[in-house]
């Protein structure tokens, strides 16, 4: 493929088709641009998948912690209560 285009250059230069190998320039410009933002948008892509992956396994951690939290002060309660109870 590169073959390629280097003799599409090259038939371009010698021929002194100028206005044709400025186009051709400016096509090869336009797909390098072309694929760096592809690469970058990948990129943001990837970022945000592992973001929420990340969020995900935080939010999950919580709601483990919550709920052990709220076992151990139901416990609690039932201890004063009783201790209480029986003061």
């Amino acid at each position: 493929m590169i073959k390629f285009f280097r003799k599409i250059r090259y038939d371009l230069m010698e021929k002194n088709k100028t206005g044709k190998y400025v186009k051709y320039a400016i096509g090869e410009i336009v797909l390098v641009v072309i694929g760096i933002l592809i690469a970058l948008q990948v990129n943001n892509w990837n970022e945000n998948r592992n973001f929420r992956k990340t969020q995900n396994r935080y939010l999950s951690q919580l709601e483990i912690d919550i709920d052990s939290m709220h076992f151990q002060y139901k416990g609690i309660a039932q201890y004063s209560k009783a201790y209480h109870d029986n003061a």
